[in-house]
């Protein structure tokens, strides 16, 4: 391949190409084998890389028996990219893809990003049937029936026919008119028809489905079950809530993979490290979570059941000389909770609290006996815009933060994270964090560097 076409690639990847000159690459790539395995082969390395994030190179240096299994099954995932890729030619071969057939078209599509799609993803493209990975933004597609269904990332939507689709994981909005009376979505332990409505629905990767009438009527039936569930404007239903707590570390031993080694000069202390603990709260919900995998974060003044907060604590009996340490950085991993829907909020901002009760019961922990948050300790913030990708880590670092862990004299340190943001309707997103139970994602971590050397 010679030095424009690599180039070319690495643009298109990279989501710089636009307009006329992308619609022009997605035809070469439908017209060229060697164009195509080229193209898949940068975006598989591109993809996998991007999920290992920042600690890559860290990680890199573990021997290879010390590697965590996802690193292996990152890279073992070629294979399977490359049936992807022959799939998805066969599929444009028949014209279900770019050009007249098909049974969708992406009508608008913005600020998007996309990985592992084996349908165009291009807005204006023609979609027949597969699958489409939103990783960032939103994006809208109109079936030829005329419903319309909204994407927010992170989202993996597999297109069935002009009447139905199946939502693997992420939200969707929908807004079905008459013409498409019947319109079917399935989605995580639940089937939804519409009778001719606007609904809403979001699945997480533990099983968690969630529907939410805006206006209208749809049937709801849940898997394994014969009764159909009737909801009108306003009702929703959650199917599966009960798997969001976190699996056995005998059937989820990633859980445990170690870290690896912190880059020159700095020291991770996670939650799962020493005596550290993590846990949200809902207000008035009865069940403690500090066992699931997920650290759930909201705010409302439309709901105020729905209110949420989350609170960690960083065992750092390890650092001898509190004085020592110069620089302090809070690091947080973004996870799609499954409930709520980002359009129905803005841009939102999170404030960090310093918190001197670090005895608080992480397996009975409630709304009522959650610490109280001194607007005084307020030590950083940081911002999540609309569709931010899952794959995200969220980095807080600041001059408050660093004076409160070198001060703090126990032996943990506690942190609580509160959303400042309101929404715009009462089913607004509920964001999400990984906590230490998380099957594979990097539980809450305090990276410090000191002068002294562990």
């Amino acid at each position: 391949m010679n030095q424009d076409d690599e180039t070319l690639i690495i643009q298109a990847v990279e989501g710089l190409l636009e307009g006329t000159n992308w619609e022009a690459f997605q035809q070469r790539v439908v017209a060229e084998p060697a164009f195509r395995q080229s193209y898949a082969e940068e975006l598989r390395l591109h993809s996998e890389l991007h999920s290992m994030g920042s600690d890559l190179p860290e990680t890199l240096t573990l021997p290879m028996e010390n590697r965590p299994r996802w690193m292996l099954a990152a890279f073992c995932s070629a294979a399977a990219a490359m049936v992807t890729v022959l799939l998805s030619w066969l599929f444009f071969q028949n014209n279900n893809g770019i050009g007249e057939g098909g049974v969708a078209t992406i009508t608008s599509a913005e600020g998007c990003r996309w990985a592992g799609s084996d349908l165009p993803t291009v807005e204006g493209a023609r979609l027949g049937i597969g699958h489409l990975n939103l990783i960032e933004g939103m994006a809208t597609l109109t079936f030829d029936s005329g419903a319309e269904i909204a994407m927010e990332a992170p989202a993996n939507l597999e297109v069935l026919d002009a009447m139905r689709c199946r939502l693997v994981k992420g939200s969707i909005v929908a807004d079905i008119p008459e013409s498409a009376h019947g319109f079917t979505v399935d989605a995580p332990n639940l089937e939804v028809v519409d009778l001719g409505t606007r609904f809403g629905i979001t699945a997480n990767q533990f099983g968690t489905a969630h529907v939410m009438v805006f206006e209208g009527e749809v049937e709801v039936q849940k898997s394994g079950e014969t009764k159909v569930h009737s909801l009108t404007t306003g009702k929703t239903l959650v199917s599966g809530f009960s798997q969001i707590q976190a699996p056995s570390e005998d059937e989820f031993p990633a859980a445990n993979t170690p870290l690896g080694p912190a880059p020159p000069g700095w020291q991770r202390i996670t939650t799962r490290d020493g005596e550290g603990k993590d846990s949200f709260v809902r207000k008035t919900h009865p069940k403690p979570q500090g066992n699931s995998p997920l650290m759930m974060v909201k705010e409302t003044e439309l709901s105020e059941l729905n209110r949420r907060k989350a609170i960690v604590s960083f065992d750092l009996s390890t650092i001898e000389n509190r004085a020592a340490i110069t620089d302090v950085e809070l690091r947080l991993d973004v996870e799609p909770s499954g409930l709520g829907f980002a359009s129905l909020i803005p841009d939102s901002r999170f404030a960090i609290y310093a918190c001197h009760q670090d005895d608080w019961p992480e397996a009975t922990l409630l709304w009522d006996s959650f610490p109280a948050i001194d607007p005084a300790t307020r030590l950083a913030s940081f911002d999540l815009r609309r569709g931010i990708s899952a794959s995200a880590s969220v980095k807080v670092s600041s001059p408050d933060l660093l004076a409160f862990i070198r001060e703090d004299k126990n032996h943990l340190s506690t942190l609580l994270v509160v959303r400042e943001t309101g929404e715009f309707d009462k089913q607004g997103l509920v964001h999400a964090f990984a906590t230490r139970e998380h099957p594979d994602a990097f539980p809450p971590t305090l990276m410090i560097r000191t002068t002294l050397q562990p």
